[in-house]
């Protein structure tokens, strides 16, 4: 029996390799390849409009600053650290 969706759907076609493609089936399992890209792309999206915001300010205010960035890591996550200034992996 299929899960009941909130909202409309609409179906699009999107092409990738092959070797990508399979590891994405593998990777998204029971809950299937629509919702895995789905989820990936309004995160992605997300991600998006935060780089949009952190432009815009940098614009307005110049380059934050690591003690800026360690600040709003703080905010989001709880974490004593933020990493400013690493690499993200």
């Amino acid at each position: 029996m299929a899960a009941t969706r909130a909202g409309t759907t609409e179906n699009i076609s999107v092409s990738m390799p092959s070797d990508l493609a399979s590891a994405l089936r593998a990777r998204a399992g029971r809950r299937g390849v629509s919702s895995y890209i789905a989820e990936a792309v309004r995160h992605q999206l997300a991600m998006d409009g935060l780089a949009e915001i952190v432009a815009s300010h940098e614009t307005e205010h110049g380059p934050l600053t690591d003690q800026e960035i360690d600040a709003a890591h703080r905010e989001m996550f709880g974490e004593a650290d933020g990493g400013a200034g690493q690499d993200a992996a």
